[in-house]
């Protein structure tokens, strides 16, 4: 059995002309019927920095949670951020797109490696009165653009790092397309291993001709929790770097088709979404 996140906050992102707000309530109303483990819907962030997500607290007010086990994630990128998605019953988990990516982490949420350390433990302290759980993204997990220093040790230590907080959630994120089949297997084999405590997912942005080799060697390797977006749309506008469409959430299901792996994904609701998300899109 697998975990699915649906990710309709990347998607919509970075899509500059304004989605109105009752036409994302429908959509998303819609996703909480197809059976996904978690609903990455939305973001409590400068709307400034993302303007496309200014009505998340709006969209929040009118989902409806009647005939659904989906739990709702929303993006949080400061310590007030953190404190306004915390306070409603509905949300579930927390996440913060944490980088040991100087670069990435001044161009997406513009802080420094020590600062957003600090914040993580804020965060884990907000999560741990609220009743809600911390959902820590590694993003540029597997190399990033910008020269910045990467190599698979330092990965690891943060990986340590973030274990030793008490962090049960970690997803590693490949914003522009740096993984690669052997690197992903190495890596997860690792650090399932040396953290059974901890679940890991993985968050893909990736070419379509090399979706597959990628997530069977997640899945060979351990993984378990993949973040999909059902038009595979999406990508980070704030990384500086041209958009790279995430994993398309009928590829992964092809995947678990060919692999005879389990899923609670009802078919017909998710055909019901796609024609609402290719209306949005």
């Amino acid at each position: 059995m697998i975990k699915i996140t649906e990710c309709p906050r990347d998607a919509m992102q970075g899509i500059k002309e304004f989605i109105p707000t009752k036409h994302k309530i429908n959509y998303i109303n819609s996703l909480l019927q197809v059976g996904f483990d978690t609903l990455d819907f939305g973001s409590f962030v400068s709307p400034r920095a993302i303007p496309q997500l200014q009505d998340t607290a709006e969209v929040l007010e009118k989902i409806e949670f009647k005939n659904t086990n989906t739990k709702l994630l929303a993006i949080v990128a400061s310590k007030k951020g953190a404190e306004i998605a915390a306070s409603y019953t509905s949300i579930k988990y927390l996440g913060f797109p944490f980088s040991f990516s100087p670069t990435f982490l001044q161009k997406n949420i513009n802080t420094t490696l020590d600062k957003a350390y600090n914040l993580t433990q804020e965060m884990l302290n907000i999560c741990s009165k609220k009743d809600k759980q911390l959902l820590q993204y590694i993003s540029m997990a597997f190399g990033n653009p910008y020269d910045d220093e990467w190599n698979i040790e330092t990965l690891y230590k943060w990986v340590e790092n973030l274990a030793t907080l008490g962090i049960k959630k970690i997803t590693l994120s490949d914003v522009t397309g740096e993984a690669n089949a052997p690197m992903i297997k190495e890596i997860y084999q690792t650090i399932i291993t040396q953290y059974p405590q901890v679940e890991f997912g993985l968050h893909l942005h990736t070419a379509i001709d090399t979706w597959k080799e990628k997530i069977n060697a997640a899945y060979q390797a351990g993984c378990r929790s993949f973040d999909t977006v059902l038009n595979d749309k999406g990508g980070c506008p704030m990384s500086g770097k041209q958009l790279l469409h995430n994993l398309n959430t009928y590829n992964l299901l092809q995947y678990c088709s060919e692999n005879k792996i389990n899923h609670q994904i009802d078919k017909k609701s998710l055909d019901n979404a796609l024609i609402l998300s290719n209306e949005i899109f």
